[in-house]
């Protein structure tokens, strides 16, 4: 049954040429996008979501799904070429991917991060088909206490989304918090935060956040670091396909890492920098010849941590599908996503909308197979869109994130909105508060907010509700163990 869904979510592509062509588009766009400094996978997102708003929600999450997939992979092409990681998860490619593009060796690192992509994203998108039905089927039975504290847990775990203090990560998902509660009441229907003027009492919709947040802040500060000098030259690729005798010595990594990235992706608020990091450590570990040889160009040190960094993504959307929460700011984007096309992430969504559930899992397949075909074809030309300069390409993506969020409702707020937020984000960037949590909040604070209401109501303002099911409990258990963890680890820090 879940393979014929997924045969079906091929199919849509296969039937229509033009869809699979688009399909390739999105796939080579998510590559260059994914390769230019400054231009992470969520920013792509953020940037090329309101593209979708006129399309089908299915054809909608397919073309989203093949940029992120793509682009997950374009980071470690500008980590591995220029030292300067396209993504964060590409941070530990450049460990030994530069190093080896410095010795001469540049198209061998690619091609090694190229297959350990395509071996990490079919077993992650593989675990996801396996382990989401099952926690789905389990999540049926939660009710409104149990989804209020799953949201608290979620809000929680991504509070310490991103880097910086424990302190700043939840200031910055209260204001995510504050910011869901703008607009009508949607139990009294009153008002509130919108401070008398008709521009707030809609609410503030996701979609100018995530532009402003993830777009005009990284933008601003591309052209910051811009300043302080001219990026490094691009070493010139030759051969793509590692040899037969250095593939046998390397696909172990391959496991070990698409094992590290799912699991971790599974995790909300773990990211791709902890899955590369624990990947590269592994590997470090299992290393026979000693630690010298990373950092020095050692193939193993790129195929592990891109092998975690793209099963990573199947990882991730088992939170997002199985329970809506999201695992990491990317999926945050694809749940704003499914919400605009009126679908709500969650387990309901196996029973009520299969379909969608079947595109992801073909989208995910079907982007990880043609990443690998582009990148094959295509690489080379790829590292040419890389030469262009910094300046006019941050010039272009601003006048796109401009036009996505004045598209949402052609309302000029909304792009003034994006503008405000962009720079509230590059403040909070100084200031090393994350910004991740912000729409995490946003996106989790309506439904913490409603079915609280709805189970105070059903218990009469009893508290107690929270802790009558053994469920409710055991998920009350784990805040408390990770809120007091997080606690003492800062102070032992200290």
């Amino acid at each position: 049954m879940l393979f014929d869904v997924v045969l079906q979510s091929f199919d849509v592509f296969l039937e229509n040429p033009f869809l699979f062509g688009v399909a390739i588009i999105a796939v080579t766009v998510g590559i260059i996008l994914g390769a230019l400094p400054g231009v992470s996978s969520t920013m792509a997102l953020a940037i090329l979501l309101p593209l979708t708003f006129g399309m089908e929600p299915e054809v909608a999450i397919m073309l989203l799904l093949m940029v992120l997939v793509s682009s997950v992979f374009g980071g470690s092409i500008s980590a591995i070429l220029l030292n300067i990681p396209g993504t964060p998860g590409a941070i530990v490619t450049q460990f030994d991917g530069y190093p080896m593009a410095q010795q001469g060796k540049a198209g061998l690192a690619l091609g090694h991060a190229l297959l350990a992509s395509t071996v990490g994203g079919i077993l992650g998108v593989f675990a996801l088909m396996l382990i989401a039905p099952l926690i789905a089927q389990s999540a049926m039975n939660f009710r409104s206490p149990e989804f209020t504290l799953l949201a608290v847990f979620g809000l929680v775990l991504l509070a310490y989304a991103g880097n910086g203090a424990m302190l700043a990560g939840l200031m910055s998902g209260a204001i995510g918090l504050i910011f869901g509660m703008v607009g009508f009441d949607t139990v009294t229907g009153v008002a509130r935060f919108d401070f008398g003027t008709s521009i707030l009492q809609n609410g503030i919709h996701i979609i100018p956040v995530t532009i402003g947040i993830f777009g005009i802040t990284e933008v601003l500060s591309t052209f910051a670091a811009s300043r302080s000098g001219p990026l490094p030259s691009v070493p010139p690729i030759g051969r793509l396909l590692p040899p037969l005798a250095e593939l046998r010595r390397v696909w172990p990594s391959w496991l070990r890492g698409s094992t590290i990235g799912t699991f971790i992706g599974a995790i909300p608020a773990a990211g791709s920098a902890i899955a590369v990091a624990v990947a590269y450590a592994l590997e470090q570990r299992f290393s026979r010849g000693g630690n010298s040889r990373f950092g020095n160009g050692e193939p193993r040190g790129v195929a592990a941590p891109e092998a975690a960094n793209s099963a990573l993504t199947g990882g991730a959307t088992i939170p997002m599908i199985t329970l809506g929460i999201p695992g990491d700011s990317m999926s945050a984007i694809l749940i704003g996503a499914l919400i605009i096309h009126g679908l709500q992430p969650g387990p309901m969504m196996f029973t009520d909308n299969p379909e969608i559930i079947g595109a992801i899992y073909g989208s995910i397949l079907l982007a990880v197979l043609l990443t690998f075909a582009v990148g094959m074809v295509c690489l080379r030309g790829i590292v040419q869109v890389m030469k262009l300069p910094t300046h006019i390409m941050m010039v272009l993506i601003t006048l796109l994130c401009m036009v996505g969020a004045f598209a949402i409702r052609n309302s000029i707020s909304d792009l003034l909105m994006m503008l405000v937020l962009g720079a509230m984000g590059y403040l909070m960037t100084l200031l090393r508060i994350p910004v991740a949590p912000l729409v995490f909040g946003l996106i989790l604070g309506p439904l913490m907010e409603e079915n609280l209401r709805r189970s105070l109501i059903i218990s009469r303002g009893s508290w107690t509700v929270f802790l009558e099911r053994p469920v409710s409990l055991t998920i009350c258990a784990l805040i408390v163990f990770v809120v007091a963890s997080t606690f003492f680890s800062h102070r032992n820090q200290k």
